[in-house]
């Protein structure tokens, strides 16, 4: 369902304004490098045979593309919420890095809008997680990008490039125009890779979630698949991490997929709530996966 190489690199930039938001995860395999959709691996044309590697250089690990869901009817945009019906206590952490229009120079003048502190944590927890992050993130924090995106345990989905509205009214988000819509997306894309990120999916997550058909029909030739949710983590501007921790925990189901953020200004709690959520998930027998592995179970 992917659009091959040729027909995104014929995308249009449109002159987006860089912006982005600070509002409102995994223990699975590696996952191909790609930085954008089309990027991805494709089989080999009918009848033609892959080159043996030299006898003295073992071949690179075959890497499994990441599932997409088939576009919906009318050959919409998918829209992919959690594992429904799963008995296996599997759960995907998922942590959104925002910008917003008027966060590059408050940045400049000292507001983080990263969270390593969140991502070292992971990492010590030994917590798989698909980040999804806006292209203005990564212009700002490209070393953490690349760090975050050629990493095992993690994977880098696509939180769009300016964090604007895909539909309206959004929480008092700006709206992007639907022609630009594909080409802010793909401009996110061409971010990470200009970031060095390798670990990237093709899966999207519309701005404050929100979004309507005009929207679902605007991506369908990026042959992405939307990524919301089923539980809130209720992070954004939270002060009272118990009360976030308390949140996901009681609201986790077995295939639930959690929206947190990483991003300390907006969110300043999540990384000591998640030291409270992992032991006891794990307690109850859960496992962490990606988004990818959590679509492929």
């Amino acid at each position: 369902m992917t659009i091959s190489a040729r027909k995104l690199s014929a995308l249009a930039l449109l002159g987006a304004v860089l912006v982005g938001c600070g509002g409102g995860a995994a223990d699975s395999p590696a996952h191909p490098a790609h930085a954008a959709p089309p990027s991805r691996p494709t089989a080999a044309s009918p009848g033609t045979k892959a080159a043996a590697p030299a006898p003295d250089h073992p071949a690179a690990p075959v890497r499994k593309v990441p599932p997409t869901l088939p576009p919906a009817a009318g050959g919409l945009t998918p829209v992919y919420t959690h594992r429904a019906k799963s008995t296996e206590k599997v759960v995907a952490l998922t942590f959104d890095a925002d910008m917003t229009a008027d966060q590059g120079p408050r940045a400049a003048r000292g507001e983080h809008f990263d969270n390593p502190e969140l991502i070292a944590t992971l990492r010590r927890l030994k917590v798989d997680s698909t980040v999804f992050m806006t292209g203005r993130w990564a212009e700002e924090y490209p070393d953490e990008a690349k760090s975050i995106g050629n990493d095992p345990r993690f994977e880098i989905a696509n939180h769009s490039f300016s964090h604007y509205a895909f539909a309206s009214p959004c929480y008092g988000l700006p709206t992007v125009a639907g022609p630009d819509m594909a080409s802010d997306v793909q401009r996110a894309f061409d971010a990470f890779r200009d970031a060095g990120a390798t670990n990237v999916v093709p899966y999207f997550r519309f701005p404050g979630g929100c979004y309507d058909d005009e929207a679902l029909r605007a991506l369908a030739p990026l042959g992405v698949t939307a990524i919301q949710w089923d539980v809130v983590s209720g992070d954004a501007f939270a002060k009272d991490a118990d009360a976030v921790a308390e949140q996901v925990l009681s609201g986790v189901k077995p295939g639930s997929l959690v929206v947190m953020h990483c991003t300390r200004s907006a969110a300043p709690v999540t990384e000591q709530a998640v030291r409270r959520i992992v032991p006891e998930l794990r307690a109850k027998g859960y496992r962490f996966v990606k988004v990818s592995e959590l679509m492929s179970r």
